[in-house]
């Protein structure tokens, strides 16, 4: 009996934090993908292709493929599809490496739960580092390595060809509808809000509710003494986050109740920035991608500069808030008490509302494919 009386004590307590951390973070999430529809409306997937195509210079186009990339949100696996057809087009492979880094590593619902569930440096540093990073990469790769002559590759790079964990199988983002076919502006918003509050959204749910779940877990259950002895901070911590981070699928959005629930437990600052980085931009199918398509050479380059960046930047964040004598562990979800509790759970239950929408959608099978 005390032992089922404990498991429903652990399964009620990890259950209330994992509402709690929803709840904070979801009038951000809101507005993030708000923003987004926002983004599906003006900016049509073929002008971007446009201009980071042939038509554009190999330095200029890795410009424009790291700051284009900030604010979409796509995931590891999403952001794929949009790659191969910018290598279709003809854009050089370090304006696809650039593209395949600050797309997935941030992106306008991510930056809004980092403002809600981390604080503002984060929200500030998180972007930027992902421009920063996918930069260097792209500029890295055009000047280390030449970008095949032939047009083979090109040719190969068909959706028959993708490993299965990529291709169209309702969980990326490859079917978005054509909005700008529609006609009239109902149309055009209308398009927008389903892409954001359905598509993208059912794009990440599952990850999403991955997220806040574990996140309610450590929350609960991880011993603040476990956190700071291993993941305290130092090059040891931040290697061990990256280790972790790279194999590992997981959206910027959903990477984002994590690193709050282990910052809370005493994780430095910089150390869950580099899983922040290092989570959402790589993963062993994005890999397997990058090295079929682009090549070995393309696929080292694109996991020594994350990897280095990731460190970089991670130490960079961790001597930012020493110096100002921040204590991350108390600073935590601040910016989100703002707004009145009420509001929060408003938006909680209207997010949930979607997810079960969105849920049932893909289960009735009429996203991709369909």
């Amino acid at each position: 009996m005390t032992f089922t009386m404990t498991v429903i004590a652990a399964i009620f307590g990890i259950a209330t934090e994992t509402w709690h951390l929803f709840e904070e973070a979801a009038p951000y999430l809101f507005l993030g993908f708000g923003v987004a529809a926002l983004l599906d409306m003006v900016v049509p997937e073929d002008k971007i292709v446009t201009h980071l195509g042939a038509s554009a210079g190999k330095f200029k186009s890795v410009l424009k493929a790291s700051l284009v990339g900030v604010p979409i949100p796509l995931c590891s696996c999403g952001v794929i599809p949009a790659a191969i057809s910018l290598k279709k087009k003809g854009a050089s492979n370090g304006a696809i490496l650039s593209f395949l880094i600050s797309t997935p590593e941030t992106g306008t619902d991510s930056i809004a739960i980092t403002y809600a569930l981390l604080d503002p440096i984060m929200t500030v540093f998180r972007p930027l580092a992902a421009f920063v990073t996918a930069l260097g990469a792209g500029i890295a790769n055009n000047l280390l390595i030449r970008d095949e002559k032939t047009s083979a590759l090109t040719n190969l790079i068909t959706p028959s060809t993708l490993p299965n964990t990529l291709t169209c199988d309702t969980s990326c983002n490859c079917c978005i509808e054509e909005h700008d076919s529609e006609s009239g502006n109902i149309q055009k918003i209308t398009g927008a809000i389903r892409y954001a509050y359905v598509e993208l959204l059912g794009d990440i749910v599952r990850w999403l509710i991955v997220g806040f779940v574990l996140a309610g877990i450590i929350s609960y259950m991880i011993p603040e003494e476990l956190i700071r002895t291993y993941l305290g901070g130092g090059a040891f911590s931040m290697f061990l986050m990256l280790l972790i981070g790279f194999p590992l699928y997981i959206c910027a959005t959903a990477s984002t109740p994590l690193a709050a629930a282990l910052l809370a437990k005493g994780m430095s600052p910089g150390t869950a920035f580099v899983f922040l980085l290092a989570g959402p931009a790589t993963n062993t199918a994005t890999i397997t991608v990058v090295t079929r398509f682009l090549g070995k050479k393309v696929a080292a380059v694109y996991l020594i500069m994350i990897a280095v960046f990731a460190l970089l930047f991670g130490h960079l964040l961790d001597f930012i808030y020493f110096k100002l004598g921040i204590d991350a562990r108390f600073i935590v979800g601040n910016a989100s008490d703002i707004l009145p509790d009420y509001v929060k759970t408003f938006f909680a239950i209207v997010l949930t509302l979607l997810i079960t929408y969105s849920l049932y959608k893909r289960r009735k099978g009429n996203s991709c494919g369909n």
